[in-house]
């Protein structure tokens, strides 16, 4: 295991100036350079440049700036009035924050190299990292990647009633690849309505949803236009949704988002905007939000329902700059477009906003089923590599929805290893890590591994099905349509939803 601190740099200069003091330009320059430290070469990244009013200040240039930060090529020349600023430099979870402060003075150049040092490289060890959720323009993108050190980026270029390629022929090919093997798409697009919002990827052209009212028609008339093409892909964005137990029921989802755009750098959204509120007593700030996504998700899962989890920032949206919510993959070597996709539908994923996990159990990776015959036990030993800025203040295993093991960081540090899990029946299990922070919800999760015991497949929970069985009711109640046609059509597909969690109550197998 490796803990890192954010590192603070202590940049000071002052310019002399040899013109009288009034012919002295208003402004001082500082020349800024950022280099990798094992490579030496200059790398794009973020910087959070702020003046003594804390107010955020723009680079300039070919620099791209968004809410409280710009993206650089990793030169830059900063033109700034004299006075007092503080910095943060980033680029990605994989490298130190560079912090500090610096005085511009009347009429001064410097110039300054910060050397950002990598603690981890997570594609060297055959872990990609991807998001699944931007809204940034197209002509950014690339830069936007480089800097946060993305390899798979789905650009959402059409949404509810906007839509780029509304006037224009969308792209023949619309997956580019640059760098070698980073990739972005050009037709990622949402539906966002009062059901909620599903992000679909990997499709040849947009759906055709402009003009779709609030309720009508149903999302899923689009999610089954959808699956008609073989390569598309479904994202519950976020699981607390209204329409989630409904889009679940329906067999069309491919991930669902559990480190999603309500997670902020520097602060968290404060509720579930028109999703199925929380209790806020049960789950309090900042924490809460992310904790009942994350509760949510456990009942998908103990529902026998094998879905990976995936991670978006929604930047260009949310103030989050992009990658800051991602998801490593597990691809070995080498990457393909194509490789990253079917290992997230394996479930060899990790999603975070902070911490970097590496896990395999007993030699797999998230994802894989442990099988054994009727009457044996399995206990499995769970190997983790873990890197991070931040501070860890535990690490839990999660068996069938349950806190199995809480682990101080100070024991994991002692022996570098994890409790083996244990099973006697079908179930699964993940691993994750929770950070201190004051003012957001900063954690990292594996993809659950599974377990089949005997005959039985799946662990299905009478709780968890009842709880989208309610949740359906409930849901079905929310819908406002005045023409019958439009109402019965869209209630049909509650109504499926209802028989579907009915069944797995009848199947049910665990409390």
């Amino acid at each position: 295991m490796r803990r890192l601190a954010a590192l603070t740099v202590l940049v000071c200069f002052a310019g002399t100036c040899t013109a009288p003091c009034k012919a002295a330009p208003a402004r001082g320059e500082l020349e800024l350079t950022v280099v990798d430290g094992d490579t030496k070469e200059v790398i794009p990244c973020r910087i959070h440049l702020r003046n003594a009013k804390k107010r955020p200040v723009k680079l300039g240039g070919e620099s791209i700036f968004y809410k409280d930060h710009a993206v650089f090529s990793g030169k830059a020349k900063l033109a700034l009035p004299p006075g007092q600023y503080v910095f943060e430099i980033e680029r990605g979870p994989e490298y130190p924050v560079m912090s500090g402060h610096f005085e511009m003075e009347r009429a001064s150049e410097d110039t300054k190299t910060v050397t950002l040092q990598r603690f981890v490289n997570m594609a060297k060890e055959g872990w990609w990292a991807g998001e699944t959720h931007v809204h940034r323009p197209k002509e950014q993108i690339e830069l936007l990647m480089r800097a946060e050190d993305l390899y798979v980026c789905p650009v959402i270029t059409w949404w509810n009633d906007q839509n780029e390629w509304a006037a224009k022929s969308a792209p023949a090919n619309p997956l580019v690849q640059f760098d070698k093997n980073r990739f972005y798409h050009l037709l990622a697009g949402e539906d966002e309505r009062e059901g909620g919002a599903l992000l679909y990827f990997n499709l040849a052209k947009p759906l055709p949803i402009l003009g779709a009212q609030r309720e009508y028609p149903s999302p899923l008339k689009f999610a089954e236009a959808a699956k008609l093409d073989p390569n598309a892909w479904i994202d519950i964005e976020k699981d607390f949704w209204y329409d989630t137990p409904v889009w679940l029921a329906s067999g069309l989802v491919d991930s669902i988002g559990i480190c999603h755009n309500h997670m902020w750098r520097e602060g968290v959204y404060p509720d579930e905007a028109w999703g199925r509120p929380r209790d806020k007593k049960l789950f309090r700030m900042p924490r809460g939000n992310g904790q009942y996504t994350q509760e949510i998700y456990y009942h998908v899962l103990n529902s026998g329902l094998r879905i990976p989890p995936s991670a978006g920032s929604a930047s260009g949206v949310m103030e989050n700059p992009i990658g800051y919510n991602r998801m490593y993959v597990w691809c070995g070597e080498e990457l393909t477009y194509e490789s990253w996709w079917e290992n997230l539908r394996r479930g060899r994923v990790v999603v975070t906003n902070g911490p970097i996990l590496r896990p395999q159990a007993d030699g797999r990776f998230p994802g894989h089923v442990f099988q054994a015959e009727a009457g044996e036990k399995l206990s499995l030993n769970i190997d983790l590599s873990m890197s991070t800025r931040d501070k860890i203040e535990y690490l839990e295993i999660i068996k069938d929805g349950q806190v199995f093991q809480s682990i101080r960081l100070e024991d994991y540090a002692k022996t570098g290893r994890l409790p083996p899990v244990t099973f006697d029946a079908s179930g699964w299990f993940l691993v994750r890590a929770i950070c201190e922070h004051p003012k957001t919800f900063r954690f990292a999760s594996t993809g659950p591994w599974y377990v089949e015991i005997g005959k039985q497949k799946s662990r299905i929970s009478k709780t968890s099905a009842e709880y989208f069985r309610d949740w359906v009711k409930e849901r079905k109640e929310r819908v406002k349509l005045d023409d019958p046609a439009q109402r019965a059509e869209v209630l049909h597909y509650h109504e499926d939803a209802l028989r579907f969690w009915e069944q797995k109550i009848a199947d049910a197998n665990a409390p």
